[in-house]
């Protein structure tokens, strides 16, 4: 159970990484943030997926760029993060 909390942790991280790394170099493919960064094309590949899905990222023929809601996401991230934070403190043993 906890370890599947772990798993979904590192991937979101990596996830937010990949974002990071597109506001901050967009138009961006995945050679250039594979090269970059530790993470193996296919699972560059799969965050960028994931953050099209979730219409942060647009993809270009040029590469990743952001969209008109990444903005907005970046600004209630910290905020989101605590809560999830305060949930999983709450899930500590009092023992």
């Amino acid at each position: 159970m906890i370890g599947s909390v772990e798993n979904e942790a590192n991937m979101t991280k990596r996830h937010l990484k990949i974002l990071k790394i597109v506001i901050n170099s967009e138009p961006i493919g995945i050679v250039t943030i594979a090269n970059n960064t530790s993470y193996p094309h296919h699972k560059v590949r799969y965050s960028l997926r994931i953050l099209e899905e979730e219409n942060l990222i647009e993809p270009s023929s040029q590469g990743a760029t952001t969209t008109g809601e990444t903005d907005e996401f970046i600004e209630k991230l910290n905020t989101k993060i605590d809560q999830i934070e305060s949930k999983l403190i709450d899930c500590k043993s009092k023992t």
